[in-house]
Formats: structure tokens, sequence, C-alpha cells
């Protein structure tokens, strides 16, 4: 029994905190983390009651200006914030939404009737995690003002003047003691802002820099909305039908727009969204459509005799091949599920979205008989490709976790079995995993070399994918399986490194890896249990001393601190110049290595990026290569 520490415990030890306290006590509870997604979803949440009156249709206009003195504007012209004495706080309903949780107008009454911000915090808090808000209101004729410190009225609400124009600006500057950093990043804001204008047909956002000498401003405005996404998503693609499917309509209060168009590409990509809110797991929506698709594909297939009488049925991951589709539902109660809170779970929904499809595709499909044709001949070869992908990928197939006769050979595993504590380190060469194997430390530590490059999986199906060996070892190894088998549950270790050399060819490596569990693994990315080995480039050695430098910018000033006379430098040129305890000492312990987390801050941008740099089309890429040579770092001359 553990030993009792010396305390009291009784009433005086029981905490309230007032006001919005408890949001600086606690910021992570709020928005997530005080790191930068934390700081961009300050951003986030003020836009978003901005979009909730676009939905109700009082806004067109969203503006969303960095300023140079740290601060970030976001202005609209909806109907204002309510300005009146509230019948119970008796204050202003301004200061109400500004200063107490779980109040605003998205709970009943006729404010709003769909919403993306569904629980009320959002100005709260972002009031709260600021060191300083100024908000201003126009409505009724008249201009309002007040000013905040900390979520803490500075001033009281004052008329400042007349207006002809109704809508809110709300000015905030980020409490830099409760963030990492207060400086945000142009790229994350507007990715989020080009997404909510394509969710919202005809909505105008403009987004400025003024930080920079040079002001930066981009304006997102779609007038075709998702089947503008869709093609926004497919540009670097050959695609048909030419123009994306568009389907929009509205059923027993579910507004319903689906987007679609295929892609002579292998990979699937399909976006769903509730109420503007990125449903990443899913959810009633995605699988009605999902469901509603594969029959209509079936049926068409076999009224086409592209699928003969005697033939099974396709499948649907061979029916969504190719296939990039955005499904955008506003619903008035959305009930979100899910690990992350990113399933829809609303159970209505999925009828409605299967009739919807089932009526509105079937009809395009039996107009358009020569598309409907090249998707069904599509997903027959897919079909075709899948039944050898299948006999494939019984090989990567464990049978239970403690069962390790059929793991790959080349895989050093380690002891434990308890995938929390385990990590396996993906190496580049054989030489590079024979000192990684000796200096590991076998309790919690596996090692699997890979010889040479993968596979680039953009440009192939998946059952040559499958006839790769290194690929077939890695999922093997993983034990997560693959496809419709992939089950993030039987992941067998909780940190999967990949470690390659510090080069061009290195840097390939990790691509070619790093394309593939985005593809086929990307749960493992998303959930944060893929990082990247940071291996020295450098060793230093003075006076016996020894020193390892992982930044070229680091050796001239380790050079100038130590002075030249009597000092050595070794550049390692690849992993496998290291002795095992030097790789042990440098990447593998736990206690002095350093590893990079990869992240996934925006799915869709990273869609992009694999497409242009693994794709087919060769234009895109040297567009991409012309745009950005001048950032490379650590290029092999």
């Amino acid at each position: 029994m553990q030993e009792k520490t010396a305390g009291v415990y009784d009433e005086h030890q029981i905490q309230v905190l007032e006001g919005l306290e408890a949001v600086r006590k606690r910021p992570s509870m709020y928005i997530g983390s005080t790191e930068s997604r934390g700081l961009h979803h300050l951003v986030f949440e003020v836009v978003d009651n901005s979009i909730d009156e676009a939905m109700a249709g009082y806004c067109h206009h969203i503006e969303v200006t960095l300023n140079k003195d740290l601060s970030v504007t976001v202005s609209d012209d909806g109907r204002g914030i309510p300005v009146g004495e509230h019948p119970q706080q008796k204050k202003s309903a301004l200061e109400v939404v500004l200063t107490i949780l779980h109040a605003g107008g998205k709970f009943g009454g006729e404010g709003y009737k769909v919403a993306g911000g569904l629980h009320g915090v959002g100005l709260s808090v972002v009031n709260a995690l600021s060191k300083r808000l100024e908000v201003e209101v126009e409505r009724e004729g008249r201009r309002f003002r007040q000013s905040y410190a900390c979520g803490v009225p500075l001033t009281e609400l004052k008329e400042v003047g007349p207006s002809k124009r109704t809508g809110t600006k709300v000015t905030f500057w980020p409490d830099d003691t409760i963030f990492d950093s207060v400086d945000f990043d142009y790229n994350l804001l507007a990715q989020r802002l080009r997404e909510l204008a394509f969710l919202n047909k005809g909505l105008k956002i403009v987004l400025r820099d003024r930080r920079p000498a040079e002001e930066k401003k981009d304006v997102f405005k779609f007038d075709g909305g998702i089947s503008s996404f869709v093609a926004y998503l497919n540009k670097n693609k050959d695609t048909f039908p030419a123009k994306p499917i568009y389907i929009e309509k509205e059923k027993d209060n579910c507004w319903v727009e689906i987007a679609l168009q295929y892609h002579t590409a292998y990979n699937e990509a399909i976006y769903s969204y509730a109420n503007n809110i990125r449903t990443q797991e899913g959810g009633t929506h995605e699988l009605a459509f999902k469901n509603a698709l594969t029959r209509l594909i079936n049926e068409h297939a076999r009224r086409l005799n592209v699928l003969k009488d005697n033939q099974e049925n396709l499948q649907g991951e061979d029916i969504r091949e190719g296939l990039t589709a955005v499904i955008s539902v506003k619903i008035l109660n959305p009930q979100f599920e899910g690990q992350t809170k990113t399933r829809l779970g609303n159970a209505e929904v999925r009828g409605i979205v299967e009739g919807i499809l089932t009526g509105e595709l079937g009809h395009y499909l039996e107009q358009n008989p020569a598309v409907a044709k090249k998707i069904c001949e599509k997903a027959v070869q897919a079909s075709r490709a899948r039944d050898a992908a299948r006999r494939a990928r019984e090989l990567t197939r464990r049978k239970n976790a403690l069962e390790v006769s059929n793991l790959p050979g080349k895989l050093a595993d380690c002891a434990s079995k308890d995938a929390r504590e385990s990590e396996i380190f993906i190496v580049e060469g054989d030489s590079a995993g024979g000192s990684a194997k000796q200096g590991r430390d076998r309790h919690f530590q596996a090692v699997l070399p890979l010889r040479g490059k993968i596979l680039n999986v953009e440009k192939a199906r998946l059952d040559k994918i499958l006839a790769n060996e290194e690929i077939r070892a890695l999922i093997t190894a993983l034990g997560t399986g693959i496809g419709d088998d992939f089950d993030v549950a039987k992941l067998r270790y909780h940190k999967v490194i990949i470690m390659t050399d510090a080069d061009v060819d290195g840097s390939h490596i990790r691509t070619l890896l790093l394309t593939f569990l985005y593809r086929y693994m990307e749960p493992l990315i998303s959930l944060g249990y893929i990082y990247i080995a940071q291996p020295p480039l450098y060793k230093v050695t003075k006076n016996k001393k020894e020193y390892y430098l992982y930044r070229e910018e680091d050796l001239e000033k380790y050079m100038q601190k130590l002075g030249r006379q009597g000092t050595t430098v070794q550049r390692f040129k690849g992993l496998g110049e290291m002795n095992p305890e030097q790789l042990w000492e440098t990447t593998l312990n736990r206690e002095s290595r350093t590893i990079l987390q990869v992240k996934m801050a925006d799915a869709i941008r990273a869609n992009e990026i694999f497409t242009v740099l693994m794709g087919d089309k060769v234009e895109p890429r040297r567009n991409f290569i012309e745009q950005h040579a001048r950032e490379v770092r650590n290029l092999d001359i």
C-alpha cells in the first residue's frame, strides 16, 4: 500500500473558477493544444461565427487580416451580434457571448437553423485566451464597440456612431504567455478558408497578410461550390467526365450536396463534411454514399453488358478506384461520434443521402451512357487487379499477434508484445540495418531493413504494389493489413520510425515510404504513429571529446567555439558509416535522440502535394520545382 502524503482535503480545497478562468487554466480542453494547431483554432472559431451567418443567408463577405502587431482581424457583413440587454444576465447580449461559455444563438430559437459552431464556446474562448480583444458591431443603423483583456471587459459597450451596414468585426491579440508561439501560418489559414469557400457556394472570403514588407492577399469565391472543389482536387489529373457530376437537393431539413469525378489513376479520395466540419472518420452520410454508388454502378454494369450474368458483383473498392468525391450535408442537429468526434452519427441522414444519390446519379448515368460505360469498365479492370492483389495480400496476413512464424525474415523483432512501448525502425539498406540491429534495445526496438527504393505507389495498382517484396515485408511487420483489411488496432508498434540517410537518395526513399503510408495506411499518420529519425551529419572530435551535429549551420558555430586546431570533423555520408554504439547514442537512444513526428494539418493539401510530386504528370512537378528551387536545403553537390 502506498504511503499517504501529508495535506488537508476539505471544503476549502474545492475551487470554483469564475467566468473564463477555467479556459485560461486548461486551454487545451477547449482548443486542443497551445501549439500551432490551437493558435490557428482561435481564428477558425471566430470565422465559424461568420460562416454560420452565411449558412443562414445573411453573410456574403468575410475578411481575415493578419496585422503587423501580431493581432488578427475577422470581419463580416452578417446581421451583427445582438447588443440589447440579455433578459437573464442583465448585460448586453454581446458581452454574454464574449464572457460566458455555452452562450450563443445556436441552441434553439429562430437565430440559426444550421450551424457549424455547435457548443457556443467559440468567441468566449478566443476572448479568454487573448491578452486583448476588440469587437465592433454594426446593426440597426448604429455602430457599437467594446474592449476586453484576458476575457474581462475593459470598457462598457459604447455606441460610437451611425452605420449604413451590418456586420461584426473582431480583432484579437493571442496571449503569448499561453501559446508556444503567436506567429500565424498564412498557408495553413489559406487552406481552411479556401475549403470553407468551396463548401459555401458564392461566399467571398478574403485573406490578407500585412506582416511582411510586401502584403499578401488571396480571394476565395467559388460559384460552383463543391463541384469547383472536386475540379480543384483533380487539377493535375486526367479526368472523366470533363466536368464533375454535381447533385444538390434538400429533403426533411437535410441539405445534401455531392460532387464526384473519376481520374485515370488508382487512388480514391472521398472528403465528407457535416455543417462545414470535416468528418475525417466518415459517418452515416459517407456510408450512404458508398452503398448507393456500389449498387448503382453494379446495376448499370449489367445493363450495359460490361458485367456478364455469370460474373460476381463489383466490390465497392473496385468502383471507387480513381474516384474523387466531396459529400457535404447540412442538418439541424448533427451528432458527432468516434475517436476524434469527427464521425457523423445521425441515422436519418443515411436514408436521405442514399435516396438522393440513387435518384439523381441514376438519372445522370441514364442520360450519359458513355460516361456510365467508362466508369463500369474501369471498375471491372480494378476488380481483375483486386483478385491478383487478394492473392498477394494473403502473404501479408498474420494469424495472431503472438504467432511470428510468418513475419518477414529480415525483420529483427523486439521482445515486447506491448504495442504502446514498442517501436520499429524502417532502415535504408542492409549495412545500416546491421548496425541498427546491433545497437538497438532489443526489448522494445525492432528493425526492418529495406533494400533500395520501394515502388512509387502513386503510379501503380494494388496488385503491383503487393507484388513488391519490400512493401509486403513492411505491411506484414506492421500487422495492420491493407485496404479493406486495414485495422489500426492491430498495429504492432506505436512508433514507426523512418530512418534514412541524410542525402538526396535518403530523402527520396523517405518520400516513397510516406507516399505509401499516406495512400494506404493514412490513419497511422493522422493518429501520430509515424516518425522520422534525425541522424547526425557530423561528428566533431577535440581532446578526445565527441560532439554530434545535426545541421550544416551548426558546424561553423562549433568550429568557432572549439577552435580549429586539433579538431577533426567526420561527415557521415550514410547511416552505414556509423558503428552500433554511435547509432545508439545519436539516433536510437530515447534519452538523447531527436525524432520528428509526421503530422498532417491538412489532408487536402497533402493529397495535392503527393499528386504533384509522385503522380504521372510532369508539368505540375516541373512548375513546383521551379517555384520552390531556392528553398532547397541539404542538397548534395
